[in-house]
C-alpha cells in the first residue's frame, strides 16, 4: 500500500468517524428524552442555590 493509498483510507474512516460522532452528539442534544434534564441545566445560573430540584 503506497502512502497515497493509506492516506486516502485515513480520510475516508475519519470523515465517516466524525461525521457518526456529530450524528450522534446532536440527536443527543435533541432527544426528547434530555428535554427537562437541559432545561434544569438552562436555569442553574438563576437559582438562588437554595433547593437542589433532582
Amino acid at each position: 500500500m503506497s502512502y497515497e493509498q493509506a492516506n486516502q483510507v485515513a480520510q475516508t474512516w475519519g470523515l465517516i468517524l466524525l461525521t457518526g460522532l456529530f450524528a450522534g452528539a446532536v440527536l443527543y442534544a435533541l432527544w426528547p428524552g434530555n428535554r427537562e434534564r437541559f432545561n434544569r441545566a438552562a436555569r442553574m445560573p438563576l437559582n438562588d442555590g437554595e433547593s437542589d430540584d433532582r
